[in-house]
């Protein structure tokens, strides 16, 4: 019974009696452990208390947002709790490459372990957790900026078995890390490279090559690809099911039709600022990926009307269709919002500056689909004055209907 319990309700019950203190703190009820919610209040000494209780029965630790914890705690934790799997010290900023070498010596059975944001992590961390956590399957590097391609080459040898790697903001990351990629991790099946902007397509062509099984890659940010990526995709990842290509503003609808005729399985695409596609990709989409439940098309200027026709009558917009992003789509009128009528899942509808798009639009809409969440920008109107003024004011009011 204790074990089902989270462990404000154990500490608590560990105050009842001699007994039930026993009971509530033996290490087996502590498998599972997420500080989040105590972050400002979880010191070194709270880590290494709970590692000597817990010992090897701790399986995943969370410690997320935990800015007081530092690399001699984790030092202990590391030597006391051996049997870690999944450890989150995402924004613990005080550590250094100096608990990545604990982790290394002692964790040998470590599968899923996030870094993000701790800014002082270098490529010798890289090389600690490969050559001493060989089972890792997730790694998170985001904004770990010293990161370099001598640091992933280590990784990347050492852990062959990496399923998900994530590296947002490394951004001295170019083209040869994602070689490094291509010849160890054939298991992968997510990578997200957002604003890695030296990336381009040599690298993304290396990659595909490489890592038949992706499924999620992320390329939002990296503003030098063009078609020859998406060719690569098309080409080499059959499986994909996620795409994020925001600002990658050379993109054009060629790339995204061999894209869509390649990849069916296709289920969330970000293509915002890819200002050069028109309603021709929504027409590929339309009939080639059915999976189709999450798309952004804001500030993609040149989609009008008639694309959003042909996403609505297709099987993914009857059936699957739950989040469209239209931000800045200048062309769409309360037409569009007509052929939506038909997305019966459709959950939530973006719509801030289309300004053709009208209250009376939406409202319409909304007595069709009552359960769609819609968010929208509108210039509220003021009354006319006695010096004939009135119109739109310059200030905007967000409103969700």
């Amino acid at each position: 019974i204790f074990s089902f319990l989270d462990i404000v309700t154990l500490c608590r019950c560990a105050q009842i009696s001699k007994a039930w203190n026993i009971l509530a703190l033996d290490g087996s009820n502590w498998q599972r452990i997420d500080l989040f919610n105590f972050q400002t209040d979880v010191e070194g000494r709270v880590v290494e208390n709970i590692s000597k209780r817990c010992g090897g029965f701790l399986r995943k630790l969370s410690l997320r947002g935990c800015i007081g914890v530092g690399d001699s705690s984790l030092k202990t934790f590391a030597q006391n709790c051996r049997n870690i799997e999944h450890l989150n010290l995402n924004g613990c900023t005080k550590i250094t490459d100096s608990t990545c070498y604990s982790l290394s010596r002692f964790c040998s059975k470590l599968k899923h372990l996030d870094l993000t944001s701790c800014v002082s992590i270098t490529n010798s961390s890289l090389k600690g957790i490969s050559e001493g956590c060989r089972h890792l399957e997730y790694l998170n590097l985001s904004w770990c900026d010293q990161i370099t391609k001598d640091g992933v080459e280590a990784l990347v040898r050492g852990c062959r078995g990496l399923r998900a790697l994530l590296l947002r903001g490394c951004t001295q990351l170019e083209d040869e890390a994602l070689k490094h990629i291509q010849n160890y991790c054939h298991e992968l099946v997510s990578l997200n490279l957002q604003s890695c902007s030296r990336v381009t397509d040599d690298g993304v062509v290396q990659l595909c090559r490489g890592c038949p099984r992706l499924q999620a890659l992320c390329l939002s940010g990296c503003g030098s690809l063009t078609d020859a990526s998406l060719t690569a995709l098309a080409l080499n990842c059959p499986r994909l099911q996620i795409l994020e290509a925001a600002r990658c503003s050379h993109l054009t609808d060629a790339g995204f039709t061999l894209l869509a005729r390649n990849c069916h399985d296709l289920e969330k695409m970000d293509l915002e600022e890819c200002i050069l596609i028109t309603d021709r990709t929504l027409t590929q989409l339309s009939i080639h990926c059915p999976k189709l439940q999450a798309l952004s098309l804001s500030h993609c200027e040149l989609i009008t009307d008639d694309g959003i026709l042909h996403l609505s009558n297709s099987p993914c917009g009857h059936e699957r269709l739950r989040v469209l992003e239209l931000d800045n789509c200048l062309l769409i009128t309360d037409v569009a919002l007509e052929h939506l009528e038909h997305c019966r899942g459709l959950e939530r509808l973006e719509l801030y500056d289309c300004q053709q798009v009208t209250r009376a639009g939406i409202k319409r809409m909304r007595a069709q689909l009552p359960h769609v969440r819609v968010h929208a920008y509108f210039a509220p109107v003021t009354p006319p004055t006695a010096a004939g003024g009135g119109g739109p004011r310059l200030c905007r009011c967000c409103v969700i209907l």
